[in-house]
This record gives C-alpha cells, sequence and structure tokens, in this order.
C-alpha cells in the first residue's frame, strides 16, 4: 500500500484517481503532477515502485497539502471573522457565503428543521 503525504491510497484504483484521496489534490492537479513526473495515469498503486513513489512525493513538495492547507483555510476563515467582512459574518452564522438563498434550501448549512407547531396538549382530567 503506497502512503503518501500521511494519506494510505486505495491499491486497486489508478493512480490518477488515487492521488485524489489527498487533501488539496482534484484530478487536475493529479494529472498535472503526473505528467510532470512522466508517470502512466492508467498505471494502478498496486503497480507502482518504490522509485515512483518516491518521486511523486519529490513532486507534492511543491503543493500546500493536507494539514498545512486545513490550517491556511482555517485561518482565512478567521481572518474574515475578525475584520467583519459579509462573508466572515456569514461563516459566523453557519450561512451560505457565496450569495445563495436561504429562504427556501440551504438546509446542508442551516441544520435540520425545527418544528415551527407546538405538539397537541392533552386536556386534563378532574
Amino acid at each position: 500500500m503506497a502512503r503518501i503525504e500521511g494519506v494510505n491510497l486505495p491499491r486497486q484504483k489508478r493512480i490518477e484517481t488515487a492521488l485524489t484521496y489527498i487533501h488539496g489534490i482534484g484530478v487536475k492537479t493529479s494529472r498535472i503532477i503526473l505528467s510532470a513526473i512522466d508517470l502512466d495515469l492508467n498505471r494502478r498503486v498496486k503497480d507502482l515502485t518504490d522509485e515512483d513513489v518516491a518521486t511523486i512525493q519529490k513532486e507534492l513538495k511543491h503543493y500546500i497539502l493536507e494539514g498545512d492547507l486545513r490550517k491556511e483555510v482555517r485561518l482565512n476563515i478567521r481572518r474574515l471573522q475578525e475584520i467583519s467582512s459579509y462573508r466572515g459574518s456569514r461563516h459566523k452564522k453557519s450561512l451560505p457565503v457565496r450569495g445563495q438563498r436561504t429562504k427556501t434550501n440551504a438546509r446542508t448549512r442551516k441544520g435540520p428543521r425545527g418544528l415551527a407547531v407546538a405538539g397537541k396538549r392533552k386536556v386534563a382530567k378532574k
């Protein structure tokens, strides 16, 4: 099993797809990385040699990935909140940041609906 940047890559998948399991690498970046080191996109992770893994790791040093990327994003959001920008206030309120509507939709950000109507009261018997 190939372990790159602290992530275990799935053995049966193509290397192009397997690299996307690393936070910060998408399909396009994966293709750029593999073309830079002249590695076939269709090779499986299980077929990689230790030298191939080492060259991939060397190429990944040029990118911000995993923990460093998560930290940078978290700091960017905190900066927006501290300067009281509109986007920062939307992050604080857990609402959509990029102009989406919230009257309907936005359930992923807002969470499940609350119950607006109280339940029926039971009448007390004398």
